[in-house]
C-alpha cells in the first residue's frame, strides 16, 4: 500500500520540481519518487565499468573476502 510522504519544500526548490514534472507530463509526487530512487540506487551501486575494475584487482577482492569474513565472525574493531 502507497504511503503518504509530507515534504517541506522552499518555493525557489518547488518552482524547479514542478516546472520539470510539467515539461515530462508527470505528477510531482512521480518526479520526486523517481529522483529519489535514482539517487539512492548511484549512491548503493556501482556501474558496470566499476565493477569490471573491482573484480579486476585480485588484490582487492583477497582483502574484501577476508574483511567479509573477518565481519561475519566478530574479528576486529568496527566504528561508527
Amino acid at each position: 500500500m502507497a504511503k503518504t510522504v509530507t515534504l517541506r519544500l522552499d518555493d525557489e526548490v518547488y518552482s524547479v520540481f514542478l516546472e520539470a514534472a510539467k515539461a515530462e507530463n508527470r505528477p510531482l509526487s512521480n518526479l520526486i519518487e523517481t529522483a529519489a530512487l535514482s539517487r539512492i540506487r548511484e549512491q548503493q551501486f556501482v556501474d558496470d565499468a566499476e565493477m569490471s575494475g573491482i573484480l579486476a584487482n585480485e588484490n582487492l577482492l583477497k582483502r574484501l573476502k577476508k574483511g567479509a569474513r573477518d565481519a561475519e565472525t566478530g574479528k576486529g574493531r568496527f566504528v561508527d
